[in-house]
Formats: structure tokens, sequence, C-alpha cells
């Protein structure tokens, strides 16, 4: 399929441009700094996707100003008393040194203990963290199997975890295998229904047609409202430039 990007400046906003084999024109704004992307037709000529942009600009300062005002965490420096997530739940980090391999533990739903020697660096640390989230995540990838492909009427072969910059998830029709965010494991787990949803539907149809939107109402109705909550929850540190 021929493909062409590019971009444009239109009010002083950077849009980036990408002309593909598509019917309909596509704009997007993305957290969580509001980036703008404009998909259109091969033929579709820029001064074209200019003035459709124009027409949308009000619409565009609107989300910008909504990812402006979202909370964002600070960057972690893993140390007592700071404030963790999993699965939207919000923990106080407990550092209990102590010279065995390193490990978490959840205490009583409201603390994260963390064991480590006393000279475990910040990047290990967060290392550690990172692979706590891979497991927690893969956990909970079995009852997403259980529960959504036969409601869909899709079959899965295989889900799997990578951090991701630029998308909550993304799927493979060929292979029927999808990707998950790491990042999701901080999330709701209406948050997580939504993504994996989302993904699912994308095994039968590949474009956000009326026939995507169709297969994801009857799966999730209230997908709209799941994809908002995820929106307003407070972005991480990193520039996760997600879309779903």
């Amino acid at each position: 399929m021929t493909t062409k990007t590019g971009k444009m400046y239109v009010s002083n906003l950077m849009i980036a441009t990408v002309k593909k084999n598509i019917k309909n024109m596509h704009l997007g704004v993305y957290p969580p700094n509001g980036r703008i992307r404009v998909a259109a037709p091969l033929k579709t000529t820029d001064e074209t996707i200019r003035l459709f942009v124009i027409s949308k600009m009000p619409w565009i300062r609107k989300q910008q100003l909504k990812f402006l005002q979202q909370e964002r965490q600070m960057r972690r420096e893993y140390v007592s008393g700071e404030s963790h997530y999993l699965f939207g739940n919000r923990y106080r980090l407990n550092i209990i040194h102590a010279d065995t391999q390193p490990r978490i533990e959840i205490r009583r739903k409201t603390h994260i203990d963390l064991y480590i020697r006393a000279d475990t660096t910040t990047r290990k640390r967060e290392a550690i963290f990172e692979e706590f989230y891979r497991s927690e995540l893969r956990k909970h990838v079995a009852s997403l199997l259980e529960r959504w492909p036969k409601k869909v009427g899709v079959r899965v072969n295989e889900v799997r975890i990578r951090k991701m910059k630029t998308k909550w998830g993304s799927c493979n029709p060929k292979d029927g295998r999808i990707w998950l965010n790491l990042e999701l494991a901080k999330k709701t787990l209406r948050c997580i229904d939504y993504v994996f949803v989302h993904e699912l539907v994308h095994l039968i149809e590949k474009k956000h047609s009326d026939r995507f939107m169709q297969f994801l109402k009857s799966a999730l109705p209230q997908w709209q409202h799941n994809k908002d909550e995820l929106n307003k929850q407070a972005l991480g540190y990193f520039t996760w430039e997600c879309e779903a």
C-alpha cells in the first residue's frame, strides 16, 4: 500500500499528515501534548487538508486544552512514600532493605512493599517495577481471553506485552496476535477492557469504519465511557503519546 507522510503548519500548529488508500479524511488529537494527525486519501491536496484542519480548529483547541489540564505523574525515584498505581488503585510505596532477591508485595490493599538491597540503583528499582507490572498484566490477560474473544467472535492466538510510545494496543490480524502497552497495568480494568476489545475488533475490521464501530458497540456498549476514562487518568512521566 502506498503511503505518503508529511507535515504542515496551520495557525502555528504542526499537523502530521498521512496520505494513503482510504476514502475519507480522519483527524486525531492525541495525548499527552495534543499532537495533531490527519489521514487523507492519496489524491488529497495539501490545500484541502489545510482547509479541513481550519474548519475543525475549535474542536482541536478544545481537545488540546483537555490534555494540558490532565494530571501528570512526577518522575519516580522509587523511594518510600511515593504513590504508585496498579489497575487504577493507588498504593504507597514502602522500601524494605533485605539481603534477598528483590520482590514486590501488595499489603492491605494500600501499600506496595519493595524488598531490595540497600545499594539498589534507581534504574534497577524501576526495572523491578516494570517486571512486576508485566507479570500482573500478564495474569489479567488470562481473564480477558476467557471473556472477550468469544463475545466479539474472533480467535486470538497470542497476546504480548511491551512498552509502546504511540499506542495503547496494536494487533496483527494475519497472525491473530495482540500487543498491549505495559502502561495499561496502571489503568483501571475498564480501560484495559476497552483497549483489548478495540484490538479484537481490529482482527475483524482493520479500519475504523462503520462496520468496526458496530462490532465495538455490540461487544462493549460503554466503550466511549471507558475510552474517556482512559484519557482522563494521570499520564505517566514518560511521553506516552497513546491512541486506541
